[in-house]
């Protein structure tokens, strides 16, 4: 009671400023009226810059000073009453003092009535250079700003096209409105009470560490039961071991009071040593009569298993299969789709995992072969937000193999439905992601490469990469790619050319992003379309080499080097576009032969099994299982020699996870 009593007025304090902030006008009269009949006091509780009526002042000044250009007068007021945490910490803030920023230094060039004069000018332009140098420099590899540093070293910024949106009418109205929101929402946050701020911070955080805390649950159940079998198995030979060495010591002393070890006690105890794999085989063809066979086949048993040597999955009833992934409820179809991805991505690379895709193929597990109007393929157009993005996963799996490229590419249907999913899908991050994988996968191979151009999916990446900020790693680095593998064809770069500007644009800004992953697709769709003279010169007209060159300055050695290739295109001798050769003619597979399975495929999993429901392998081989039957098939041989030098821009097709794992591009 004492501690309630020590804190009352305070607890008093907070009820009455929020009942105040709530506008529960009488309710608080009535509040404020018995608590002094009672004698209690009420704490004033303490408020931001902006509880009094100097606030609305100080936003008055700097509204002022924004209209007048007094640059000195608005930033001492924004440097003093706004605090140094948002100035630093808000990225909304940091964007509109950069905005400002640029509003003072051609505050002169828009406003001044005949000539500005020189010297103020220049002491503006100045103030905003040592801003880009200093405090600016933080937004340097955010493409949005990146052509205003070139800003003060323009000598008519006017007439030069990457600032033509600064000198419109509407801009500098749009921006004072935006400090005026600004300015205003700054307010609001500094008169949240004190009690509201304790009660979200303590719902949202309570609320968070228990999603935390369910999830790690669920990963520890998961590894503690694959420990518990790796500890079962581990016990297991422990004992055994522990069986023949005492043996094994019996029988050296046997041998001490001269009696005979024989060849079959030796077999027996290799055949417990070894794996079951190998028993069968020792049992039949060792000669344990010869010396040394006992101790060269335990010295083989401890070597690294090859690839050769990892058995094959079990087959499976792939009839059922595909009926329950038709007809089935979604969440068996779900842990369906989930399993069968599995066991194509956690396969080991080669045999084994050819032999998965094999066995998916033949048995037609995705319908590419079938007219059926219903059919595996149309899951991706389900209901079910889940069962879209599992089965966008699986075709995206497929897609990472060079032998599931060329069975999906069996039916045209397959890339028209990813193209349209890939338009429409807007509830699910993930699944967009993995129908946007495919699609760039699919780029490796001249046809689909033909039809997306057709389709028009170059204007559709330039619409989304305008805004990269907004897009996720895995979106973005797929998107570059997938853009500068279309951009490689004739046809491709004769799209380009009919949106030339917005597209030179959108790579120009791409050169400064802070993801570096997308720079070799950036420098290799720029050099691409630069050899069409319509381009180039667009180009020459928006100032293209002086924004190339600033990269240099700031670039890797790599970078730098491939810059001076796009330069050296974008300078090259003028030629009629009718002269643009087509590639239309050459071979038809223009595909690297590499298999890349990435580990994204089967991040953040929707779906877990409750227990006593199967999943994963054990769903299959337990529901599903079929006959064994040989559906080995020798692979095709690729472009295995051509190799990139990192020098000159990409121009063949490539995918980012094979191109950061180093393969031959």
């Amino acid at each position: 009671m004492g501690d309630i009593l020590a804190h009352e007025s305070e607890l008093l304090g907070l009820v009455k400023e929020y009942l105040d902030f709530a506008e529960f006008e009488d309710t608080l009269k009535t509040f404020s009226k018995e608590c002094k009949i009672k004698g209690k006091p009420l704490c004033k509780t303490v408020g931001g810059s902006f509880r009094d009526s100097k606030s609305l002042t100080i936003q008055k000044d700097l509204v002022a000073a924004f209209d007048n250009g007094d640059q000195k007068v608005f930033f001492d007021l924004w440097e003093e009453h706004i605090s140094s945490s948002i100035r630093d910490g808000d990225s909304f803030a940091q964007k509109l003092e950069f905005y400002l920023h640029i509003h003072f230094a051609i505050y002169l060039l828009k406003y001044s009535v005949g000539r500005p004069d020189k010297e103020e000018l220049d002491e503006k332009i100045s103030y905003f250079k040592t801003y880009l140098e200093t405090k600016g420099a933080a937004l340097s590899q955010t493409t949005e700003f990146l052509p205003f540093y070139a800003l003060p070293f323009v000598p008519n910024p006017m007439v030069h096209p990457s600032f033509k949106e600064l000198f419109q009418d509407s801009w500098t109205p749009e921006l004072k409105l935006k400090l005026i929101k600004f300015l205003a929402l700054i307010s609001k946050a500094s008169n949240t009470p004190k009690l509201l701020t304790i009660y979200k911070e303590n719902g949202q955080s309570n609320k968070e560490i228990l999603q935390q805390l369910h999830q790690q649950l669920v990963e520890a159940e998961r590894r503690s039961v694959t420990y518990l079998k790796r500890y079962n198995k581990i016990q297991a030979d422990y004992h055994n071991l522990i069986g023949v060495t005492a043996e094994l010591v019996d029988s050296l002393e046997a041998t001490v009071s001269g009696k005979m070890i024989t060849p079959e006690y030796l077999q027996s105890v290799c055949v417990r040593l070894f794996s079951n794999q190998m028993r069968q085989s020792l049992a039949h063809s060792v000669d344990f009569t010869r010396p040394g066979t006992a101790s060269t086949m335990l010295r083989a048993s401890l070597a690294p298993v090859k690839l050769k040597d990892v058995p094959l999955l079990p087959s499976l009833d792939y009839e059922k299969l595909k009926k329950d992934l038709i007809l089935g409820s979604d969440r068996l179809k779900a842990f369906l789709l989930q399993a069968l991805r599995w066991r194509l991505t956690t396969s080991h690379p080669g045999e084994q995992r050819e032999t998965v895709l094999q066995a998916y193929i033949s048995n037609d597990l995705l319908d590419c072969y079938s007219h059926n109007q219903r059919s595996v393929l149309q899951l991706l157009h389900s209901t079910s937000d889940v069962v879209r993005q599992y089965m966008a996963r699986l075709i995206n799996a497929f897609a990472s193999l060079a032998e599931g490229r060329l069975y999906l590419a069996q039916n045209t249907k397959v890339l028209q439905m990813l193209e349209g999913r890939l338009k429409e899908e807007d509830k699910d991050i993930i699944t967009r992601e993995n129908v946007l994988g495919a699609l760039q996968k699919f780029s490796l191979r001249r046809p689909l490469q033909t039809a997306m151009i057709q389709d028009g999916l170059i204007f559709w990446l330039v619409d989304v990469l305008k805004d990269p900020d907004c897009l996720s790693d895995y979106t973005l680095e797929y998107s570059v790619a997938l853009l500068m593998n279309l951009c490689l064809r004739s046809t491709g770069k004769n799209m380009c050319a009919k949106v030339a500007g917005l597209v030179l644009k959108v790579l120009s800004d791409l050169l400064g992003h802070e993801n570096h992953e997308i720079q070799p697709y950036v420098n290799g769709a720029l050099y691409s379309i630069l050899s069409v003279p319509s381009i180039r010169e667009e180009a020459r007209a928006m100032g293209m080499e002086d924004i190339l060159r600033c990269f240099i300055k700031e670039g890797n050695a790599e970078m730098i080097r491939q810059i001076e290739f796009i330069i050296k295109q974008l300078n090259s001798e003028e030629l009629p576009d009718g002269v643009l050769e087509s590639d239309d003619d050459e071979d038809e597979d223009d595909e690297e032969d590499h298999d890349i399975m990435e580990a994204d495929l089967d991040k953040d999993e929707l779906i877990q099994p409750q227990l006593g429901e199967l999943s994963g392998e054990k769903l299959l081989t337990t529901e599903y299982l079929g006959i064994m039957t040989n559906t080995g098939k020798t692979r095709r041989k690729g472009l295995a020699n051509v190799q990139w030098s990192g020098d000159e821009p990409l121009q063949r097709p490539v995918t980012p996870g094979g191109h950061r794992n180093g393969y031959p591009v």
